[in-house]
């Protein structure tokens, strides 16, 4: 099954993530930062896409990069989805009620900045209106799924970090570096959306990667 020609199932991915069994942190990791991001996925234009952010260049944590709207769990934030619903509005001006929530990826350790992200999958209708924080953002666009689905449009590259090299995934679309834990959660929702795929049809193959940081 070619990945790239998914279709977009909301309800069958919905019960993929419901099902999946959570867990606790690793312990491993017990000192990082919880965070959490929204993996917006726009529905209703030519094709689905995925909503992607660039940071502006200021920043102290990932400057520049490419990412999902997100950030820090606060003191008063009930849950992830809590989390990335308000980092959303707070971002891009993404109004929380415009958002379907439909499950939570697994988490995600970023070990060169010590963090321990939650991507939280969101259904959104096209057109997407939004209203950028200018010290936060640089801009927001939209990616293609197909493309982020096909495994023929990603690359492994290797850094090195405090003395120890890591691997990592790549994904560049027109000019746009997606690359690291952005990349990293794709792939991760790629591999729900062919497990919610392959449901319907077992006898399937499916192959996963492996990836820089640990994801449970």
């Amino acid at each position: 099954m070619n990945p790239a020609r998914l279709s977009f199932d909301v309800n069958a991915l919905r019960d993929r993530l419901s099902a999946r069994a959570s867990s606790a942190p690793d312990p491993r990791f017990a000192a990082f930062t919880p965070a959490a991001v929204l993996v917006p996925v726009v529905l209703g234009g030519a094709e689905p896409t995925l909503l992607l952010t660039r940071r502006t260049a200021h920043l102290r944590d990932h400057p520049g990069q490419i990412a999902f709207p997100g950030g820090r769990v606060d003191e008063g934030d009930a849950s992830p989805e809590a989390t990335a619903l308000r980092e959303a509005q707070e971002e891009i001006g993404l109004e929380p009620e415009r958002v379907d929530l439909i499950g939570r990826l697994p988490d995600y350790y970023i070990t060169a900045s010590g963090f321990r992200v939650t991507p939280v999958v969101g259904v959104l209708q096209a057109p997407v209106l939004t209203r950028l924080d200018a010290f936060e953002v640089d801009e927001v666009f939209e990616t293609p799924l197909s493309f982020l689905l096909d495994p023929a449009n990603r690359r492994r590259g290797i850094i090195e970090h405090q003395g120890i090299s890591r691997e990592f995934w790549a994904m560049p679309w027109q000019g746009y570096d997606i690359w690291g834990a952005t990349a990293g959660m794709i792939v991760s929702f790629a591999e729900q959306l062919l497990g919610a795929a392959l449901s319907a049809c077992p006898a399937a193959e499916q192959g996963t990667d492996p990836d820089l940081n640990i994801s449970k």
